[in-house]
């Protein structure tokens, strides 16, 4: 192999280890999303109407089982930006908390913004 065949393959392995690195996927179980192009939003609240802060909100891909995280804020509202497909959706629940309102299943398509996604957690 001469120098210069050699010296082009290694610009060819730099090259397209660097394009894998942009071109990733979503990450399991992690909030990474590429391509967002739909979001989820709503609230948690207690059945008082008590926003609650600091919930986990997990949007789960029907099809893929990817997960898509979001943290609930002051307010106890999240939104998640997610790709396009059927989500379930998940809290975080804590001792002796039950769901008493939890949203349906939901279709998220090309800049859908599907609000109201609201849980209600009691006790």
């Amino acid at each position: 192999m001469s120098h210069r065949t050699a010296a082009a393959m290694v610009v060819l392995l730099m090259l397209s280890g660097g394009c894998a690195a942009r071109h990733g996927r979503p990450i399991i179980g992690g909030s990474t999303v590429p391509n967002p192009t739909g979001t989820i939003s709503g609230t948690v609240t207690s059945s008082t109407g008590t926003p609650l802060e600091g919930r986990r909100v997990t949007a789960i891909d029907m099809a893929t089982e990817a997960h898509y995280d979001a943290t609930t804020s002051k307010d106890g509202g999240y939104t998640i930006k997610v790709p396009v497909a059927r989500y379930r959706l998940e809290v975080e629940l804590r001792g002796g908390d039950q769901l008493a309102k939890q949203p349906e299943q939901t279709n998220v398509n090309i800049g859908d913004v599907d609000e109201r996604m609201d849980f209600v957690i009691g006790r």
